[in-house]
């Protein structure tokens, strides 16, 4: 499946190659010829790579081929790095403080020996395209040069016929539909009030058999008149569904050669006056107006009908569904060992079997609740009873094991196969995390931007916006869940078979710590325990992302990568992490026991991201970060008193800073107005800062602003806003600062009509709110927690018609003088719809209007 990359990867290429900068590039360092011909040769490759793909399921030799195009198309991505890697280095070293040495870098010579070092590089990649394109000829390809958007695989037809006892684990499922479906109320069952009940869920969950279950239930049977099973599959074709549809309620098949007007005549007819159950099985259609289109033809049917759709994803589900969603929730372990058990054993032999019985939990587990995926591996075993052959389905990735047409990763792939190629990239690097992480829409955005993964579709566009659309988008086709919705990101998971999935897509190009080649690796994920020297594997020159976790939950294997090569306990980086030129990614995230960073990662021009956080054990940041230039998000822990003179601030290209258990920190950097482009500054537990730069008023930027935990700032600082300051503060979230008895105005940095959300939490002896507060006509939530002195809400809060939510808790005196109605500070509140005020550790009320 990972050959599924090569067109578009190749096509990533092509359009570099193409690029004005690419062409400029050339130019500057002649070299457009040898460009040139690297792109024919793509080209001339790409042309049959449609059918190279659909081919290479019945020609693993096809399937090869296919993977050494992709390892060469990365080869030149990798070579055209180089080239802007060396225009990095170039601005760098026009900061050094050196002239002479500037100068002797720039010069003539050394020039020469980089292109000259460059076209040996360009000639070697060519050899190797050339080579590639020269077999191709073996396969008898040919050239097909438009493929369809979204592939219509083999037609997968669903029946409405269930055996009941194959089902197991829905019956409150099937209790709820049938609810649904025998209530009065919902709509008046006629017209465009006809309800529609989306069932959502992963592939393979079992949204199909509760359909059938529910299709089939003898009091459904008996409620409506006609009960109609249309499969629809993945190509929404409103004449073929009305054909489907007539076909199942009259049993007609003469309506073939009909048009759409004589379609409608018969199935008006048909439906007329009828009370009708419909269920649109698979559902993949995304265009509401042919839903409308359809919907609109069932309008002629009796009082009390009914639509039950199937789908995987809750955009179809938000376009379809009269009603809340039906999210389709995973078998309980209890029920999926018994499913597991039936299929691989003759009724009443499991219990010859006890070691296979204990081996089968194992395997059950590993599928996580997904039915499709237990009746995969229980029909896979059921004719072997030899302990290996068991342990190998338990040990294995799911991707690993031969698949038949109905089983688990082919029914995944087809949503993966409906994404659109840069999601389908952003999808597969999700695989660089272990099984059961819990990871960030801040975090994959970071990773995502580094490997140039967004689109955009125009320049005013943030790669982090680009990133949560993406995020969201992949949770609405159900390839992540448990997404909760933080202050500042979401948090989710990714089921273990759909790691499985993205896994398969990227074999080569993903390893994580229980994974030991490191050959083709672009991505890395260590884990930072076992025993080994402080060193690096070798063959990492074309890594993208390392990440080095800390997680001493996770205890390395015995073939555990990490733990030949780097000590749970190591104190330093090494200073090979410098020639890691391609990086843009790198977390030693929690990693404690670290005391020193080499400056030698100052040499990582490329490198977008640097998380130091809950590194405590660093005693000083090197002294060279100025030079890297690209860096967006920078997190820091150090041991440092003071940041004066660490160059941060000359790293304009900043999105993201955090200072975190920074515990001897007073300072930060006087020249913060320099970082124009920052979006979100987070200082936080740094215990003993006393003040904040006056440079932090100037970061025009800046939308998201957290100070918490920093027990000797006061934040009245001589920082006050001269004249009219214009900023962009879209979120303020101030906790545990225990010296503030008031707000300063210098806090919103200009950004009263901008400002939506502020929490002001932990503040143990403020006293009054502000008067500007009546300024923030944009605020959305206010959250007030924890602030035993404060008496009373300013004056004037009544005007913020934009308000709509309000929590106050931990408050004892303003939560008495906010009760409802008699509260004296209620008229300032209510007029908000979402209120949630405590007056004391016990009474807790909630006005939700």
């Amino acid at each position: 499946m990972a050959e599924a990359f090569a067109a578009e990867v190749a096509a990533n290429v092509l359009a570099k190659l193409s690029s004005a900068a690419f062409q400029q590039i050339g130019c500057f360092w002649d070299v457009q010829d040898e460009f040139e011909k690297l792109r024919d040769v793509l080209m001339a490759i790409k042309a049959v790579l449609v059918d190279a793909e659909e081919q290479q399921n019945h020609n693993r030799e096809i399937t090869l081929w296919l993977q050494k195009f992709k390892d060469g198309c990365y080869r030149v991505e990798d070579l055209l790095d180089e080239f802007e890697i060396e225009a990095l280095r170039r601005q760098v070293m026009e900061r050094g403080s050196s002239r002479r040495k500037v100068s002797r870098f720039l010069s003539c010579s050394n020039s020469l020996a980089f292109r000259l070092r460059m076209g040996r590089k360009i000639k070697k990649v060519k050899d190797m395209l050339d080579e590639i394109e020269s077999n191709k000829s073996r396969f008898h390809l040919l050239e097909r040069h438009h493929r369809v958007k979204n592939i219509i695989h083999g037609q997968r037809e669903t029946y409405s016929f269930v055996k009941t006892s194959d089902v197991i684990g829905r019956d409150e499922d099937k209790e709820n539909m049938v609810a649904f479906l025998m209530d009065p109320t919902d709509g008046d069952g006629k017209g465009d009030d006809i309800p529609v009940l989306a069932i959502v869920g992963i592939g393979g969950i079992g949204k199909t058999a509760l359909a059938q279950l529910v299709f089939n239930d003898e009091r459904v049977k008996t409620h409506f008149w006609l009960r109609i099973w249309v499969c629809v599959t993945e190509d929404f074709d409103v004449k073929q569904l009305m054909i489907k549809i007539i076909k199942s309620a009259t049993g007609t098949t003469m309506c073939k050669d009909m048009n759409k007007e004589e379609l409608h005549k018969v199935l008006r007819d048909g439906l007329k006056g009828k009370r009708f159950l419909i269920v649109l099985d698979d559902v993949w259609n995304e265009d509401k107006r042919k839903w409308i289109e359809l919907k609109d033809l069932l309008a002629t049917g009796g009082q009390g009908c009914k639509i039950i759709c199937t789908t995987r994803t809750h955009k179809v589900a938000a376009i379809t569904s009269t009603v809340p969603q039906y999210d389709l929730e995973h078998l309980s372990y209890e029920n999926s060992l018994s499913l597991f058990l039936r299929l691989a054993f003759k009724e009443g032999e499991e219990v010859q079997h006890k070691n296979l019985v204990r081996i089968g939990e194992g395997i059950v587990r590993k599928c996580k609740g997904v039915a499709l995926a237990v009746k995969t591996l229980g029909s896979l075993l059921c004719s072997t009873r030899v302990e290996y052959d068991w342990e190998l389905v338990r040990d294995s990735e799911i991707w690993k094991l031969e698949q038949k047409e109905n089983d688990i990763l082919p029914a995944l792939k087809l949503s993966y196969d409906h994404l659109p190629w840069h999601l389908k990239q952003c999808f597969a690097f999700c695989s660089v995390f272990p099984k059961d992480f819990e990871f960030n829409s801040l975090q994959l955005t970071l990773l995502w931007t580094g490997n140039g993964f967004l689109q955009y579709s125009n320049e005013n566009e943030e790669p982090e916006d680009i990133g949560n659309r993406y995020i969201h988008e992949l949770w609405s086709r159900s390839f992540f869940q448990q997404v909760e919705e933080g202050v500042f990101y979401s948090t989710f998971k990714m089921h273990d078979l759909v790691h499985d999935l993205a896994l398969s897509v990227v074999q080569n190009e993903v390893n994580s710590f229980n994974h030991c080649s490191t050959r083709h690796v672009r991505h890395l994920w260590l884990e930072a325990s076992g025993q080994g020297a402080s060193t690096l594997p070798n063959n990492l020159d074309h890594l993208r992302s390392l990440i080095i976790s800390s997680n001493e939950e996770q205890k390395a294997s015995g073939e555990s990568l990490i733990a030949d090569y780097i000590s749970s306990s190591f104190e330093q980086l090494p200073n090979s992490i410098g020639y890691l030129k391609h990086l843009r990614y790198l977390s030693i995230y929690g990693n404690g026991n670290i005391e020193r960073l080499p400056n030698s990662i100052c040499n990582l021009q490329s490198l977008q991201t640097l998380l130091l956080g809950g590194c405590r054990g660093i005693e000083a940041l090197p002294k060279d970060i100025r030079y890297l230039i690209s860096l967006r998000t920078l997190c820091i822990t150090t041991k440092q008193a003071s940041l004066q003179e660490s160059g941060i601030g000359c790293l304009s290209s900043l999105r993201f800073l955090r200072f975190y258990a920074c515990g001897n920190l007073k300072y930060l950097f006087e020249d913060m107005q320099r970082l124009t482009a920052l979006r979100i500054l987070v200082i936080d537990e740094c215990k003993n800062l006393i003040s904040l730069p006056p440079g932090l008023k100037y970061l025009t930027a800046l939308q998201i602003l957290v100070i918490s935990d920093c027990e000797k700032l006061d934040l009245c600082m001589g920082l006050e806003l001269g004249g009219e300051q214009a900023g962009s503060l879209r979120k303020l979230f101030i906790r545990g600062l225990p010296k503030v008895v008031s707000l300063p105005q210098w806090i919103l940095l200009g950004s009263a009509k901008t400002l939506q959300q502020l929490y002001i939490i932990g503040l143990e002896n403020l006293s009054t709110l502000p008067r500007w507060f009546r300024y923030l006509m944009s605020l959305q939530t206010l959250g007030i927690i924890d602030c035993p002195k404060l008496l009373s809400l300013p004056q004037g809060m009544q005007q913020l018609a934009a308000l709509k939510q309000v929590g106050i808790t931990g408050c004892p005196k303003l939560g008495k003088r906010c009760m409802k109605q008699t509260g004296e500070e209620w008229p300032k509140i209510a007029h908000v719809p979402q209120l949630f005020v405590s007056n004391d550790s016990e009474t807790s009320i909630t006005y939700d209007e």
